[in-house]
């Protein structure tokens, strides 16, 4: 029985190969095999209270590791749903860092991001992939153009704005990017003791749950507080850049595939949570969905529909993005996996 307990942790896998393999190579993204058909300023004033519906990813992906609920939101610091409030908060910010920073006057917003997280580093935050911060234009010949800016943590932000030129998608980019990255910086962002017992009440609320369920770490609720405690101390940026991962398993099919396997929530949870989104993950995924659109043609261009409206619309509200581009890069990815076979009813990978 022990023998075939990896077989059961890789998605995709049937029984009738071999057992052989550990947990860290049993427990793959894909659905189905490949050959299958330092501290900053002062922060500005203190933000409002995180809410459970912040942490909707986390609940989300307890319950479908429950291997139920798929309520993906991401989380978003400072999502207000009017576009004149957030670039209000926005501006408000970005003055408050200048005057903490550089004295009163203009803020070049994109130097000041860059300065941000090399201070963040020079005094001891452990960036492991250094403090670049990373832009990408969004290929376009005319107005209005759009910026998306990488952190060093891996969260993804995008000009929010309308851009009539690209240093000025550049700059509105780089502007919601420095008001996450300093609002993830107050104590009210921290995952605390306080934090993880009101958030697990608020859950049990929210779902109509019992305490013994908060309790027992084989329920949705018991999972989600797990989460919360292992990664007890980071911040909310950094706990997003975790849970982007269990979000992809989700959408992409694999934790599903993980449970009518019959793995165990902690097996999958315990992996994942020290696994880093990386090519091996996103080549896996790909493969997945170029199985999909071998089966019913027509899949991948529909998805890449659906997650452009996705990420257009989180892009316009403010929200931190790398789901979304993460998504839409794996089906990009597949598209390339296709090759020239369909490329008359793919969309172009250009």
């Amino acid at each position: 029985m022990d023998s075939l307990r990896p077989q059961r942790l890789q998605p995709g896998v049937g029984y009738g190969g071999s057992a052989a393999g550990t947990l860290r190579s049993s427990l793959r993204p894909g659905v189905s095999p490949l050959s299958a058909s330092p501290g900053p300023p002062p922060p500005p004033p203190p933000p409002p209270p995180l809410q459970l519906h912040s942490l909707g990813v986390g609940m989300g992906v307890m319950g479908a590791a429950g291997l139920g609920m798929a309520g993906m939101a991401g989380i978003g610091l400072c999502n207000p749903a009017n576009p004149a409030v957030l670039r209000e908060a926005v501006d408000a910010v970005v003055r408050s860092f200048a005057k903490h920073t550089q004295g009163y006057g203009r803020v070049n917003v994109v130097e000041a991001l860059q300065e941000f997280w090399q201070m963040k580093q020079s005094r001891g935050a452990d960036l492991r992939n250094g403090a670049l911060v990373v832009y990408e234009m969004v290929p376009s010949n005319s107005p209005p153009y759009v910026c998306y800016v990488s952190l060093p943590g891996g969260s993804c932000f995008g000009s929010f704005q309308f851009c009539p030129t690209k240093a000025e998608a550049r700059r509105s980019a780089a502007k919601i990017a420095l008001m996450n990255s300093v609002f993830n910086e107050h104590p009210s962002r921290r995952i605390t003791d306080e934090f993880i017992e009101k958030s697990v009440c608020e859950a049990l609320s929210s779902f109509n749950g019992n305490r013994e369920e908060a309790d027992n770490p084989n329920t949705g609720i018991g999972a989600f507080r797990f989460m919360l405690e292992s990664n007890k101390g980071k911040s909310m940026l950094e706990f997003q850049e975790l849970m982007t991962v269990f979000q992809l398993l989700h959408w992409n099919g694999s934790l599903k595939a993980m449970r009518e396997r019959q793995c165990s929530r902690q097996e999958v949870l315990a992996h994942y949570s020290h696994r880093a989104l990386d090519d091996d993950m996103r080549t896996q995924m790909a493969a997945d969905w170029v199985n999909r659109e071998q089966s019913v043609s027509g899949t991948i261009n529909r998805e890449i529909a659906a997650t452009e409206r996705e990420l257009e619309d989180a892009r316009l509200a403010g929200r931190e993005l790398r789901f979304y581009k993460e998504k839409k890069d794996i089906l990009m990815l597949a598209v390339g996996q296709l090759g020239g076979a369909n490329t008359s009813t793919l969309p172009c990978a250009c």
